[in-house]
């Protein structure tokens, strides 16, 4: 009798993982409501990552969306630090460099995910949120 083993899967996302993946796709749709047209998703490179690359009319957007159950920490907008901000510029400068886009005008935007337990969730889009100084 032969047995197989068992096959290889990937552990599935836990609460605070899924909230930020629901979360994403919440700021996509919202996105695409405002006209960008999404590019990329979750952008990774050795030193970080992006969540979405979006266009919007002729300016490519690097977008960092933060989904929060409740503001006890501040709300989605106050976790973009600058660190987080270094992070992002840095991810934007590799994903410019590898699809040759340096010529474009670029902007980072936030957007804000508020998804209190039960409820629908609402998004917040944050143009020009911070710059690449």
């Amino acid at each position: 009798m032969q047995t197989s083993a068992p096959e290889a899967r990937t552990p599935p996302p836990d609460a605070r993982q899924q909230l930020g993946r629901d979360g994403e796709a919440a700021a996509r749709a919202a996105l695409r409501a405002h006209g960008y047209v999404i590019l990329a998703e979750r952008f990774r490179v050795a030193h970080g990552e992006i969540d979405i690359v979006a266009r919007d009319d002729a300016t490519l957007v690097f977008v960092e969306v933060k989904t929060r159950r409740d503001d006890a920490f501040g709300g989605g907008s106050a976790a973009v630090t600058w660190r987080k901000q270094r992070t992002i510029v840095r991810v934007a400068e590799a994903c410019l460099a590898r699809s040759r886009l340096h010529h474009l005008p670029c902007r980072f935007d936030v957007v804000t995910v508020d998804w209190p337990p039960g409820e629908a969730p609402r998004t917040e889009i944050f143009r020009g949120a911070f710059d690449a100084r």
